[in-house]
């Protein structure tokens, strides 16, 4: 049998699919909420932080890594975490930014493409519009982020070529917004409003829509 006899087996086709790590970060201390860390927020009986994790697994993504901050130790022990890898940002009061150079710093070395970030306090986005992003991934380079009506929202997936600039420029609550609005022409938009709703647990009002 001549060493061309099988050609297929070199082609694209059989390449291993990117791996695209979720990153949920659940860091933060529910200020406008009394203090109540959103993680712990109740949500169809179980900790809110555990909704979030499923999402990203139904979506297909994996590892899962998650970033904890206000109350870690309660968090560990109230909820379900198994299967996730969990990293704790000791500077969680910074805001997002610093959550979400923990959480990237945490995907070094674990062979991911690229970064699916979402939030916790965003049960109204479930697997649908998350495998949306995912499946919009094309390169380490990508960057792609859900679009409500139009208006970018989460999740954001980052390719890995981008983590280091995101996590130069992610200070205070600005998140990778710097990122962004710097390379906002090589943005791809994917609409969800569709099959989710992008609001977020901020207030005592907004309680209620986790009944």
């Amino acid at each position: 049998m001549s060493a061309n006899a099988h050609p297929a087996a070199h082609s694209p086709a059989h390449a291993a699919p990117p791996v695209i790590a979720g990153l949920l970060l659940a860091a933060g201390g529910g200020r406008r909420l009394g203090g109540r860390p959103k993680a712990l927020l109740p949500y169809r009986g179980r900790p809110l932080v555990e909704n979030a994790v499923r999402v990203l697994r139904e979506a297909g993504c994996g590892p899962l890594h998650v970033v904890l901050g206000a109350s870690a130790a309660e968090v560990r022990e109230r909820a379900d975490l198994a299967g996730c890898v969990v990293v704790d940002n000791p500077d969680w009061a910074e805001g997002m930014g610093s959550s979400l150079r923990v959480g990237l710093a945490s995907l070094a070395g674990t062979g991911a493409s690229a970064a699916l970030v979402s939030l916790v306090d965003q049960p109204g986005i479930g697997p649908a519009a998350v495998a949306r992003v995912r499946e919009a991934y094309r390169s380490p380079a990508s960057l792609v982020a859900a679009a409500y009506d139009g208006e970018r929202g989460h999740p954001v997936l980052f390719g890995a070529d981008r983590w280091a600039d995101i996590a130069a420029t992610a200070t205070g609550d600005k998140g990778a917004r710097v990122h962004l609005a710097r390379h906002a022409g090589e943005l791809t938009l994917v609409e969800c409003a569709d099959v989710a709703e992008a609001f977020d647990i901020d207030t005592p009002p907004d309680l209620a829509r986790l009944s």
